[in-house]
């Protein structure tokens, strides 16, 4: 897992939260964070953003924790390289 990539999805999420990075870990769950489903649309938005990515509305359903988010994001923008190269 891409270190640079994961510091970079949790400031993304502190920021959209208010919430200070440093409590924010790869472990994280969404639930232990106070990020309800409304938060959460508001981080893959925000994420989307950053990225420059389109994250699937069904794998947006499956993301509970910081991990699981870091991961998708990793994988769309390992299929975006390799769909340029």
């Amino acid at each position: 897992m891409d270190q640079d990539l994961a510091q970079r999805v949790i400031s993304v999420i502190a920021k959209t939260q208010h919430l200070d990075d440093a409590k924010i870990t790869l472990d994280s769950r969404y639930e232990e964070l106070g990020i309800d489903s409304l938060d959460g649309i508001n981080i893959l938005f925000a994420l989307e953003n950053e990225f420059d990515i389109s994250i699937p509305d069904e794998a947006a359903k499956q993301i509970r924790s910081v991990r699981q988010t870091v991961e998708g994001v990793e994988k769309l923008l390992g299929n975006n390289s390799a769909a340029a190269g």
